[in-house]
């Protein structure tokens, strides 16, 4: 009995050490992280909106709700979104960067679990080539992709959907 409580002992404190060094690991290497994410987002952001220079989100609480975009002389020349839905297997996250007068500049996708080689392919440029200098209400008119007509119509239809609102 003495024994089992022993071992018993014994592997608290090894959990209380690992849990200890996991949490003093995660405390040193989050504002890496956070710089990480913010980087990436930033390209992310120029690449929907290249002319844009400063991007000040507009937020919802915690949320944010768009980007309010400036360009190098600090004059507004449109947003960027995220907008996020379901495609035929997995949840669609785009960001979109939309010009005053509602034009779309371009969009990227910024997750998908599409199925390879058919959904997938709505990450190509080739499609979504396709939203560049359309209007809001003309992008029904952009061709679905052969074979992944669930995933082309699901961002079209997240992308127009979420401009609307903005």
């Amino acid at each position: 009995m003495k024994e089992a409580l022993r071992y018993g002992f014994i592997l608290a404190m090894i959990c209380v050490v690992a849990s200890g060094l996991l949490g003093g690991m995660n405390s040193l290497t989050r504002p890496k992280i956070i710089a990480q994410v913010q980087g990436e987002e930033q390209v992310a952001l120029r690449e929907v909106m290249p002319e844009g220079q400063h991007f000040e989100p507009i937020k919802k609480g915690k949320d944010i709700i768009y980007y309010k975009v400036n360009n190098k002389d600090g004059k507004f020349i449109g947003v960027a979104f995220e907008a996020s839905g379901k495609g035929y297997s997995s949840v669609i996250d785009t960001l979109v960067g939309m010009t005053q007068d509602g034009s779309i500049a371009a969009i990227k996708i910024l997750n998908q679990n599409e199925t390879p080689g058919l959904g997938a392919r709505i990450a190509e440029s080739s499609f979504t080539g396709r939203f560049t200098n359309k209007n809001i209400q003309g992008l029904t008119d952009i061709q679905a992709i052969t074979g992944a007509t669930i995933s082309s119509k699901a961002v079209i239809n997240l992308v127009q959907e979420k401009a609307k609102e903005i």
